[in-house]
């Protein structure tokens, strides 16, 4: 890697964090409606963020797939961590970014860890295999 290639892949690995963090926004709305995180959507999730990087990365490949799962992976930690804000606001009488900054990221994250199944963990990561497959293939 040359030096002046560091900044390329420092903005690519920043889009991808926010392109995860706002598949697990959009995430969090479909686990409120149905109430519960609804693990098996990290399927479309990786699937739509595999999409979107690979049509804004020049080659597909590793870099596109590590992308990719990095994004779903980080959506379906987004989406836990919102869910269990949630109901902290909603138990304690909160509005969400109260309820967030009161608990903190370390209770935050102790707490969506506490609230995973081994299932879930299986929905996660194959949200992310499918993710890195789709944004590694080439382009038909």
């Amino acid at each position: 890697m040359k030096p002046r290639d560091v900044p390329r892949y420092l903005f690519a690995l920043f889009c991808a964090a926010m392109m995860g963090l706002a598949a697990g926004a959009t995430w969090m709305v479909a686990a409120m409606y149905l109430r519960h995180p609804a693990p098996w959507l990290a399927v479309a999730a990786g699937a739509a963020l595999a999409w979107a990087i690979r049509h804004w990365v020049r080659r597909p490949g590793a870099g596109a797939a590590s992308l990719a799962a990095f994004a779903t992976l980080l959506a379906a930690l987004y989406v836990n961590v919102l869910m269990v804000a949630i109901r902290l606001a909603g138990n304690f009488g909160m509005d969400l970014t109260a309820a967030m900054r009161t608990a903190g990221a370390g209770m935050l994250l102790a707490l969506a860890r506490l609230g995973l199944h081994p299932v879930d963990g299986i929905w996660y990561a194959a949200g992310a295999l499918l993710s890195a497959w789709l944004a590694w293939r080439r382009r038909q």
